[in-house]
């Protein structure tokens, strides 16, 4: 497949986990890669691009920066003429600490990247794919990643679920506020993903032998890894979903299709 031939794409978080997979999938189906990550992980990323026959660029940014978010924009304009998808994934967790526990200096941060972040990246990136689509005549597209937490609460510390529910908000808003640019908008809702993030608890449940409780409350029994959560991002981006626009995709093995209730087990019903 080749569905993004020639086309420019930004993805920010890319020096591991979902970026790194959405990365080098946009790449391995023809697409022009900026890799941007506040990490030098992003160097390797961009390798392992180059070595499979890709191309890609590294930049660091902070996702949360304005002036960052700005540059990454004009590179992938300058090097690759133009911008046809930006992939606003760049997170970070905020702990676990509940409400009471939470200082505000801590939401204060977790908002700056997690939501200011995906709010500069449609900023700065909109006009330019929108630019691009109308000399193309083909749409561009724009993916946030906002997080199951967002949905609904248990699924993360509030100063993290705050921040997604207000990505997936801004999904809704920018379509909304781009009609007419053939520019689309929509969120991706991680569950449980084996990332960067997450790696603590995955390593704690290798290392106690308890990989079965992970993601135990979803229908499919286990978590997901990157490149699940990615190929849902690379749909969104493509032409395949030129009219899904505005919506949050929950890629969560079904976690957030039920209310609590009295747990079924395949077969027998659970007493």
């Amino acid at each position: 497949m080749a569905r993004f031939q020639d086309r420019s794409i930004i993805v920010t978080g890319a020096g591991s986990g979902i970026g790194r997979a959405a990365a080098t999938l946009f790449a391995a189906e023809g697409g022009k890669v900026v890799v941007a990550d506040i990490n030098d992980t992003a160097d390797a990323t961009v390798q392992a691009i180059r070595d499979a026959g890709g191309t890609a660029e590294a930049i660091r940014i902070d996702a949360g920066s304005e002036e960052d978010v700005a540059k990454a924009v004009a590179l992938a304009c300058d090097r690759f003429g133009g911008l046809d998808v930006m992939f606003a994934n760049a997170g970070i967790s905020g702990g676990m600490a509940n409400i009471f526990d939470t200082d505000v200096s801590l939401i204060t941060e977790v908002l700056r990247v997690n939501l200011i972040g995906p709010y500069l990246a449609v900023k700065h990136a909109a006009p330019r794919i929108a630019e691009r689509a109308g000399q193309t005549g083909r749409g561009g597209a724009i993916i946030l990643t906002a997080s199951v937490a967002g949905i609904r609460s248990g699924a993360g510390s509030p100063a993290y679920s705050a921040s997604k529910a207000g990505v997936i908000n801004l999904a809704m808003v920018s379509a909304q506020q781009l009609s007419g640019s053939n520019v689309r908008v929509n969120a991706i809702c991680p569950g449980l993903t084996e990332t960067g993030m997450t790696k603590p608890t995955f390593d704690y449940a290798r290392d106690a032998n308890k990989m079965d409780r992970v993601g135990r409350l979803n229908p499919l029994r286990r978590g997901a890894q990157p490149e699940e959560l990615a190929k849902v991002a690379l749909f969104l981006a493509s032409d395949d979903a030129s009219y899904v626009n505005g919506q949050a995709i929950a890629v969560d093995g079904g976690l957030s299709s039920s209310h609590p209730v009295t747990k079924q087990e395949y077969g027998r019903t659970a007493v």
